[in-house]
C-alpha cells in the first residue's frame, strides 16, 4: 500500500483470499480501462503471477489438499494462462470478467465459514 500501512492476517486462508480479491480488483481497473494496454498487460500479468504461485504451491510434495482440489486448481491455473495469452492480444470484457470470476469466486470460498 502506497501509505505505508500495513495488514495483519489471521491464518493463511484469510491472506489467499486477499491475494484473489486484489488480483480480481486490478483485473477489474484494467477492464475498465481496455484501451490502456500497459494497464491491461500489467493487470493480466499480476493475476497470472498469483496463478504461478499457486501452480506451485499445489505441485509441492507436502501438499495437504485433497487431490480433487489440487487438480481443479491446476485445471483452473491452466484456463488462466490460456486466457491470459489470450488477452495480451486480444483483450475482451468478457475475458476480462471471467478472470475476475474465478478470483472473486476461490476468494469467497476460502472465506466461507469465517466470521
Amino acid at each position: 500500500m502506497a501509505d505505508g500501512a500495513t495488514v495483519h492476517f489471521t491464518d493463511k486462508r484469510e491472506m489467499d483470499a486477499a491475494a484473489f480479491s486484489q488480483a480480481a480488483y486490478v483485473l477489474d481497473q484494467a477492464k475498465q480501462n481496455l484501451g490502456d494496454s500497459e494497464m491491461t498487460e500489467r493487470a493480466l500479468k499480476y493475476n497470472q503471477l498469483l496463478w504461478s504461485i499457486i501452480q506451485a504451491d499445489v505441485a509441492e510434495k507436502n501438499n495437504v489438499l485433497p487431490d480433487e482440489v489440487k487438480a481443479n486448481l491446476m485445471s483452473l491455473s491452466i484456463f488462466v494462462d490460456r486466457q491470459t495469452t489470450k488477452g495480451l492480444t486480444k483483450p475482451s470484457e468478457e475475458l476480462f470478467d471471467s478472470l475476475i470470476n474465478i478470483n472473486l469466486n476461490i476468494s469467497e470460498g476460502l472465506l466461507e465459514g469465517r466470521a
